[in-house]
């Protein structure tokens, strides 16, 4: 059964790809709900030219939507719509752990485009999973995070070393809380690693990112 996925270009969606792809299913199209420019991901703030490398070392296209948190719920409803009869989709696969809010709304949403909704990674142990992720060869690096935490972690690879760091901080592992996000710069889904831009690093309302050279 072919599958679109839920894009976020961090190392929760790229594991969920990778579970689905070795459950017999195959990827035929990303997607990514961007701010209402366009020109950054409204969940990671990573730039279109991030995210379709990423697509490129995948050998997928990426389908890239402009979206208000307003008018979301409806774009992504009908950009479902659109990619279920163009790419002949049954599934719509997203990296959700535990968030019961979120499997909730990504039932409802597939339902409304005649989808299932598939999370493979759904109520597994956080800890567990990010262990397994790195032992998959999922190459990540924090892009955003909150200020308990601090700029100083922006642009770091997640090691083993770093989730015990963040475990003895009291920091969710996964940063399924929002704690952190990151980006994927390689993985065995990618036919290399991608080239990152040059980035800077600035704190806005209590939440620390990096800004790309090109945004």
């Amino acid at each position: 059964m072919n599958f679109v996925t839920s894009w976020s270009g961090g190392k929760d969606s790229c594991y969920a790809v990778m579970q689905s792809v070795q459950q017999g299913f195959v990827p035929k199209v990303l997607l990514n709900m961007m701010n209402e420019n366009g020109k950054v991901s409204r969940s990671h703030g990573l730039p279109i030219s991030i995210l379709n490398q990423q697509a490129q070392k995948m050998g997928l296209p990426i389908e890239t939507v402009p979206a208000t948190w307003g008018d979301y719920e409806a774009k992504f409803i009908t950009v479902l719509k659109s990619l279920k009869a163009k790419y002949d989709l049954e599934i719509a696969v997203f990296g959700d752990i535990d968030l019961q809010a979120h499997k909730d709304w990504e039932d409802k949403v597939c339902a409304t485009a005649s989808l299932k909704a598939l999370l493979p990674l759904w109520q597994q142990d956080r800890l567990i999973l990010v262990n397994e992720m790195l032992e998959n060869g999922i190459e990540t690096m924090i892009v955003s995070c909150n200020v308990t935490m601090g700029e100083s972690y922006l642009g770091k690879i997640l090691t083993n070393e770093l989730v015990q760091e963040l475990l003895e901080k009291g920091i969710d592992p996964c940063g399924e809380n929002g704690e952190f996000h990151t980006l994927v710069l390689n993985c065995p889904l990618f036919l290399d690693a991608i080239e990152l831009p040059e980035f800077t690093r600035m704190t806005y309302e209590n939440y620390c990112f990096i800004v790309w050279e090109e945004t």
